[in-house]
């Protein structure tokens, strides 16, 4: 296997930078994939720095708001969706794994979606605007915790549903390496960011991974996409305080 293929399908899959491989990924290399995605992270931490920079003496209201609009272009909202489908089929779900699973599937989204969306954004907007204009770690910090959340959780949990791109994942996922950045990334932003955000970011990843557990047996892609949202929302929200 071509070593450089491997963090170029994850380039490929988490940001909307365009990325062309000569051939199509074979499961081995989407699976090795995984374990580069906390270095997506920090790459897409580091342009948002950049762009933070750059705007240093705009408004800060309208600093975040830009810095915002452009973290979610470059991921194109793809973890935004997996947290959409997942608010909708968490309430409308009840007890049932199969009526939240089918709820999941479902494109449309509800009202409950609509709102989780708007509050996840809103606090990403207000924490952005609340941090001073050197505050660069911040914005490193919580895309590259987001995204070593992922696979801590795919090495950790059983993924439930059957085909597509999490199961290739999370059949030829490599579980050393992933457990391994997972922890180094978090001991990084606790080294140069703060451990606040790590700490925070722990919590939520050991509750939303206790519900998906009880509720669905394990984890599906929009349950991990509503995973890195979160642990996002609540490291950049921790930063600001």
């Amino acid at each position: 296997m071509n070593p450089w293929r491997p963090p170029l399908v994850a380039l490929q899959f988490l940001t909307r930078i365009p990325v062309r491989l000569r051939d199509a990924a074979s499961d081995a290399e989407v699976g090795a994939s995984m374990a580069w995605y906390p270095a997506i992270g920090l790459g897409i931490g580091v342009l948002l720095a950049l762009v933070a920079w750059t705007l240093a003496d705009a408004q800060p209201l309208l600093r975040a708001a830009l810095v915002l609009a452009v973290w979610v272009a470059l991921t194109g909202g793809l973890h935004l969706d997996g947290l959409a489908d997942s608010a909708d089929a968490w309430v409308g779900g009840g007890t049932s794994a199969e009526r939240t699973l089918a709820i999941m599937k479902d494109p449309r989204s509800g009202p409950i979606a609509v709102v989780v969306l708007v509050v996840v954004l809103l606090l990403k907007f207000a924490a952005l605007a609340s941090l001073p204009r050197d505050a660069w770690p911040a914005l490193v910090a919580a895309p590259l915790l987001g995204r070593a959340a992922l696979p801590l959780l795919f090495a950790t949990t059983r993924y439930v549903r059957a085909g597509g791109l999490g199961s290739v994942l999370a059949q030829h996922l490599p579980h050393g390496a992933c457990l391994a950045v997972a922890v180094a990334s978090a001991a990084a932003v606790w080294i140069f960011a703060a451990p606040t955000p790590v700490a925070v970011a722990a919590l939520v990843f050991v509750a939303w991974r206790r519900a998906m557990v009880r509720r669905i047996g394990g984890c599906t892609g929009d349950t991990a996409g509503a995973m890195v949202e979160l642990v996002e929302v609540v490291a950049l929200v921790a930063l600001a305080l």
